[in-house]
């Protein structure tokens, strides 16, 4: 069935939030020219719809949390790829081939059947969207603090790292509207379709990267390496060749990353000592919405509480590349301490890189 995006509270639970949170992925996978995620996902959908049974099927109708906060549909829609990249099942293999005329919802259902065991555990964690393309926004960011006249030198946090990919963003090359940063040639190369008038040409460094998540990826894990994977929907290329990138690297020299929630890094880090001349900086993308609420209090009350104590030389910084749920589009809102308390969007952004709207964007996802 054909499906629209309805804008609905993120926190919603209840009955019908299940099925409303399937229905507003297909549009939103439609939108970001992802065709066989949008199948996948609507073949789901109508499966819960018609009334499929099954303990997959009974865990979604179940769902006690919130299915849009929890992204619920893209748990399963995960736990699907896996198979077909582990090349487990001959019918999915057929909807991510792009076959027309086939009766997605029938071959669905039989690999969620013949796989549900397999299946399952993928509703038991929130995906993991590790992107190395929103690297460039955090980039961008420091172009920014730098232009505002915060010391040019970063020590960035970053919150819900997964595997650690954007941690490594001192390895990547940029070229952000003309302005470029970064070694060259760089493990990576980011040169996201620029809106607006470029960025500052500040000269900046990153002086360390550290990073947390409740369950860390190691990507020199085969099987783990392979989990992230299967997040990528399967129409964006260019992400797999940028995840074996990661994999390289991460196996050269890892990332600095750590098993720890959201709230208890962020209040051990701020309490190590500062170097003078060095902008601390809070970093997270796409993250914030499986951060519980209790945890979102923390943080921010952490960062409030050590943005009073910051100085000019001791700078403190926020950078929050998040969906803006209202206007259906993803945003990164910048804080400083002293002197920028109020939050400024610096850009928007498609969610994995592709363009960056300076100051701001008509597009949506």
């Amino acid at each position: 069935m054909a499906e629209s995006y309805t804008f609905t509270d993120i926190a919603a639970t209840g009955d019908g939030m299940v099925e409303a949170a399937f229905g507003n992925q297909v549009a939103y996978c439609n939108a970001a020219d992802a065709p066989i995620t949008a199948r996948i996902v609507a073949a789901v959908r109508d499966l819960l719809v018609r009334g499929e049974e099954g303990a997959l099927f009974d865990a979604l109708r179940g769902w006690t949390g919130a299915p849009l906060a929890d992204a619920v549909p893209l748990r399963v829609a995960g736990g699907l790829h896996a198979l077909h990249l582990k090349d487990a099942d001959e019918g999915l293999s057929r909807i991510y081939a792009g076959e027309q005329g086939i009766d997605d919802a029938a071959l669905v259902g039989a690999a969620i059947r013949a796989h549900e065991g397999e299946l399952l555990p993928w509703l038991d964690g929130p995906p993991q969207t590790n992107e190395a393309g929103r690297s460039s926004n955090f980039v961008a960011a420091m172009l920014w603090l730098a232009d505002q006249g915060l010391p040019p030198r970063f020590q960035c946090l970053e919150i819900g790292s997964s595997a650690g990919i954007n941690l490594m963003l001192d390895r990547y090359r940029y070229d952000l509207g003309g302005v470029t940063v970064g070694p060259e040639p760089g493990v990576m190369r980011f040169r996201p379709e620029w809106e607006g008038p470029p960025p500052p040409d500040r000269p900046v460094e990153i002086v360390s990267a550290r990073g947390c998540d409740v369950a860390p990826v190691d990507l020199t894990d085969v099987d783990q390496a392979l989990r992230l994977k299967a997040y990528i929907w399967p129409e964006h290329t260019v992400r797999f060749e940028r995840m074996e990138a990661a994999v390289r690297e991460a196996g050269r020299s890892p990332p600095d990353l750590v098993a720890m929630n959201a709230a208890d890094f962020v209040e051990t880090e701020l309490a190590k000592p500062q170097a003078t001349g060095t902008t601390r900086m809070l970093m997270h993308s796409i993250v914030w919405q499986y951060v519980p609420a209790d945890q979102q209090a923390r943080v921010t009350a952490a960062m409030e509480r050590a943005g009073t104590q910051a100085t000019p030389e001791r700078p403190l910084a926020w950078v929050a590349l998040e969906a803006n749920r209202v206007l259906h589009i993803h945003e990164m809102v910048v804080r400083y301490w002293p002197g920028g308390d109020e939050g400024v969007i610096v850009t928007r952004a498609h969610p994995h890189g592709a363009w960056i709207g300076w100051g701001g964007s008509d597009r949506t996802i």
